[in-house]
């Protein structure tokens, strides 16, 4: 009952936390402005471990490295603790096991990334019925632009509604429930 609670407050606080640099990491990739309800949020919240990481970590490309790995690694210091809590822990800690838990720890990152694009998916749709015009709107569009611009090019509009967002979460459902839970499903046996 304890290790249950423990989960909860383990998964809620650092799942969260996981999110806000996943956004950080996306709002950055996806070059928005940073004038946006979103980032100055995002940037309170997460400064105090990026921006040492990034005297260490340097960016590539543009791209801001120092984020996207601290993500990962809390992603496995959460998945690491999550084993131990239930009583599945590797016990000799080998190369391989460290393998198995860093590419356990990347699949976990693309399911947080995943299910946030989901997210914005269902956000965006609302909005664009209720409110197009708030500020919000357009970081979300910038967001999830590079997956709908594909499907927005070959479906027509039906009855002036997009189709594409509920193309877009049924191709990340199916992504998620088959090669996502079959490739962790090997690695969790390789434990």
């Amino acid at each position: 009952m304890l290790n249950q609670g423990a989960l909860f407050l383990l998964d809620t606080v650092f799942g969260l936390f996981i999110i806000a640099l996943l956004l950080r990491f996306y709002l950055q990739l996806m070059r928005i402005p940073y004038r946006n309800p979103l980032s100055p949020f995002l940037i309170a919240l997460t400064d105090f471990l990026v921006r040492p990481a990034r005297r260490i970590i340097p960016g590539l490309w543009g791209l801001d490295l120092a984020t996207l790995l601290l993500a990962w690694v809390i992603e496995l210091f959460v998945l690491s603790t999550t084993l131990w809590l239930n009583g599945m822990a590797p016990h000799p800690f080998t190369p391989g096991t460290v393998m198995v838990l860093c590419l356990l720890g990347t699949t976990g990152l693309l399911k947080q990334s995943m299910h946030i694009f989901m997210l914005i998916l269902v956000i965006q749709a609302v909005l664009s019925w209720v409110n197009p015009y708030t500020p919000i709107f357009q970081v979300l569009n910038s967001l999830s632009r590079p997956f709908l611009i594909f499907f927005q090019k070959r479906i027509p509009t039906v009855g002036n509604v997009d189709l594409s967002p509920f193309i877009v979460l049924i191709v990340f459902q199916l992504i998620l429930t088959i090669p996502l839970t079959w490739i962790e499903s090997i690695l969790y046996g390789m434990l």
